[in-house]
């Protein structure tokens, strides 16, 4: 339409029949040329232009001086039209409008006189609700004292049937007790909201009720439970329920509590006591039968004596503090909490009491350690017995070392500080005291019996037998529960009683025999000793001792036999005639001077030296015969053997290097003389034959 219209607005002046030289041409021109300017400067994103443009189109107009004439007539008229609609249509609204008015006009009238009927029913009405709200109000707050009043009573007020059961002790102790108990103890509690309010006379009155209803019902329970604690089951798990929940409760009573554990730990010391006593004797006090045949009848050796009575003791010990644990301890920390609870109700009891909270497990050891004071006192009278009966040094020890473990088994059952470990100090301490005695004894008589070492230099006696206790004494040791760290140290002590005094006697033998006896004879027993020790590991630092101490002695027997081999040999006498001479040349050629290097005694001492060499490493070993041990012999001959090859090839490097020096000077002197006899040919052995001899 656009296209259209701008090519028909573009035809010649000459269609309308005018001739462009006249000069309204030349105007219509100008303004044709503004208008085209005009229209091409016109953005056609503007949208009034697209509107006008497509208002145009739709028209279907054409662009034509007829319809650019008509086309604001058009226009106009159309306006006109949609005016005259639109106030035809105000007109319908308005009738409407006076309508409404009209309604609105009646509805005002009937509000206005409603108001008025309205107003008139209320100054009729107004002072019969006054009167009724007044009397609902009142009404609800007689219903809100009544309630309260129900609820204090119910709260605060126990039935005459429940204080039958709180306090009569012809009433159990049952589920309904501990109900009824329960209620009085929050009764007791919620006082103190009574407390809090301007009028305390209601809760003072309840306060003293509830503590009166208390104590009452506490000491039914603690008479009760005393009752039960007389023939108490242990083994009975149904009456170990309602004993256990009993003294849970009884626990917030601490004076009652430790009264009833009192009575209690009496009761089963008597009946363990008994028990105890039946079981050596075969007496039974309550008529029950016995399984098994009476100790004493049956435990004929004192070791097992004494072994049967402890650990029937750890038995007991065991079952009671099971028996015990399942009965103050199974239920956590609940006897604990009540305890505390109690002494925050009772603070006139903490100095009475320990600064440190309540432990279970401290008390129940505690308790299980009074229960058998008489089962210990008991045991300390017969084990003292059978200790002191006795002189066997061995038996004491091994006793010694019995208790010593049961000993260590209580410390972890009962813990450090329980009154039963004292009677097994003092009973390991008695039997250890007997062991020094009967040692010191047996010592005693040894050293006043033995005066001479035997004649084959062979461990006496008395050694064997004293070491054959130590070697039981020793696996005793070995079997009990001694701690690795304190295993050596606490050995010492049986090697100071049960070794030191035999080695003493022994080295007093020693001392007066010849060389090298005393040698042998001081490595025989230590050896034997060792022999006894070396399987331990508890006895290392003291087998160490014997070995240094061997080797002391078994240098003085090598060079003993060293000497045996220089003396024999006639390497002694030019030993000592070579001990002054150096390696210079002036003192080399001393030597020849020398008497033993002279001709006739140099080969004297070879001839000697022939005649030993053939027998001479088992006329060494014959000296050292009586050496229990025949590698220490072989050894011990072997070594002096070769620092005798060593002196023979020092003897042999000086003749050699006298010889090489005279043979130089000779030949520096006259060459034509003959040469003399020099020390070699007269002392011909060498070092490697010696060697090979005496290997």
């Amino acid at each position: 339409m656009a296209t259209g219209y701008f090519q028909e607005r573009a035809l010649p002046p000459s269609q309308d029949g005018l001739s462009p030289a006249t000069p309204s041409a030349g105007r219509g021109a100008n303004a044709l040329s503004s208008r085209i300017t005009s229209v091409l400067s016109a953005s056609y994103a503007d949208l009034e232009i697209r509107d006008a443009l497509e208002t145009l189109d739709s028209r279907g107009v054409r662009n034509t001086a007829e319809t650019r004439r008509q086309l604001r007539l058009d226009v106009q008229k159309e306006v006109i039209q949609c005016n005259g609609e639109i106030v035809k249509d105000f007109g319908a609204v308005a009738e409407q409008l006076m309508r409404i008015g009209l309604a609105i006009e009646s509805l005002n009238k009937c509000c206005v006189d409603m108001r008025g009927h309205i107003a008139a029913a209320n100054r009729e009405t107004g002072p019969v609700l006054e009167e009724a709200t007044s009397l609902m109000n009142q009404k609800k707050h007689v219903e809100s004292k009544q309630q309260i009043l129900d609820a204090f009573n119910s709260h605060f007020n126990i039935s005459e049937a429940e204080t039958t059961i709180l306090t009569s002790t012809a009433e159990p102790v049952n589920e309904e007790f501990f109900q009824t108990l329960t209620r009085i103890k929050k009764i007791h509690h919620d006082c103190q909201v009574l407390l809090g309010t301007e009028d305390q006379r209601l809760g003072l009155e309840v306060l003293e009720q509830s503590s009166r209803q208390l104590n009452a019902a506490f000491q039914k329970l603690y008479r009760w439970i005393q009752r039960e604690f007389k023939d108490l089951d242990l083994e009975n798990p149904q009456i170990n329920a309602s004993v256990r929940r009993s003294l849970r409760v009884l626990a917030e009573r601490p004076t009652l509590f430790q009264s009833c554990l009192d009575f209690f730990a009496e009761a089963r010391e008597n009946i363990l006591s008994d028990s105890f006593h039946a079981a050596l004797t075969g007496s039974n006090s309550d008529m029950r039968s016995i399984a098994t045949k009476p100790i004493e009848f049956h435990a004929h050796d004192p070791l097992r004596y004494v072994g049967d009575m402890l650990a029937w003791v750890h038995s007991a010990t065991v079952s009671e503090r099971e028996a015990l644990e399942v009965l103050f301890i199974s239920e956590g920390d609940e006897i604990k909490r009540s305890i505390q609870a109690g002494l925050e109700s009772e603070p006139w009891l903490r100095d009475q009491e320990n600064e440190e909270p309540f432990d279970g497990r401290t008390a129940l050891n505690q308790l299980v350690s009074r229960d058998l004071t008489g089962v210990a006192r008991l045991l300390r009278q017969r084990t003292e017995q059978v200790i002191q009966s006795h002189d066997d040094a061995t038996l004491a020890y091994r006793i010694a070392n019995l208790i010593g473990f049961y000993k260590s088994t209580f410390t972890k059952l009962l813990g450090d500080s329980s009154e039963v470990l004292e009677v097994f100090t003092g009973l390991e301490a008695s039997a250890m005291r007997q062991f020094r005695g009967n040692m010191r004894d047996h010592a005693a008589s040894v050293q006043s019996e033995i005066s001479v070492a035997p004649a084959d230099l062979s461990p006496p006696e008395f050694l064997d037998e004293a070491l054959q206790m130590l070697k039981a004494l020793a696996k005793s040791y070995d079997t009990s529960l001694a701690s690795v760290d304190d295993q050596e140290n606490a050995f010492q002590s049986v090697l100071t009683e049960a070794l030191d005094p035999f080695l003493s006697v022994c080295e007093s033998l020693y001392k007066a025999l010849p060389q090298p006896a005393c040698d042998i004879f001081a490595i025989n027993c230590l050896l034997v000793a060792i022999s006894v020790l070396s399987p331990y590991s508890f006895a290392v630092d003291r087998v160490r001792e014997m070995q240094d101490t061997i080797g002391e002695h078994r240098a003085k027997l090598v060079e003993y036999q060293h000497q045996h081999f220089t003396n024999a040999s006639g390497l002694k006498s030019l030993l000592e005639a070579l001990s002054d001479i150096s390696d210079s040349s002036e003192s080399l050629k001393a030597v020849p001077k020398l008497e033993p290097f002279k001709p006739d005694a140099l080969m004297a001492a070879s001839q000697q030296l022939d005649e030993f060499l053939p027998s001479a490493l088992i006329d060494a070993a014959e000296n050292i015969k009586h050496l229990r041990n025949r590698n220490t012999v072989q050894d011990v001959t072997e070594e002096a053997a070769g620092r005798f090859c060593e002196d023979f090839e020092f003897v042999e490097s000086k003749i050699m290097a006298v010889d090489e020096l005279l043979r130089d000077e000779e030949e520096d002197e006259d060459e034509d003389e003959e040469p003399r006899q020099g020390l070699r040919e007269m002392f011909p052995r060498t070092g490697g034959e010696i060697r090979v001899l005496l290997s």
